[in-house]
């Protein structure tokens, strides 16, 4: 699911230092999401956020800068899923509906 929402992210980077920063959440899914931030967060760092509703643990996979800012991309751990029960961010665009619409 494409997304909008600020969240206060904190990560741990893999040397144990801890950092934290504001992120634009860009994408959501079961199993991860996408992060935009003004820098770079090193590859396996665990990282967290909260928002109304769930907190979300997880991963970097990767992390790759565009004109814009650097995406990160995570990886929910364990016990961590995104559901839109527990939590929609503020701006939520499905594209399987959206087709679906486009397509009736």
């Amino acid at each position: 699911m494409l997304c909008a929402d600020m969240v206060q992210v904190h990560w741990e980077t893999p040397a144990g230092k801890a950092e934290r920063g504001m992120a634009l959440l860009e994408d959501i899914s079961v199993s991860g999401a996408c992060l935009q931030l003004e820098s770079a967060i090193p590859l396996g760092s665990e990282i967290r956020w909260e928002t109304a509703g769930q907190e979300f643990e997880g991963s970097v996979r990767y992390c790759v800068f565009r004109e814009i800012g650097h995406f990160v991309g995570v990886q929910f751990a364990g016990g961590t899923k995104w559901s839109r029960q527990a939590y929609q961010p503020q701006h939520l665009l499905d594209l399987e509906r959206l087709i679906d619409r486009a397509r009736k």
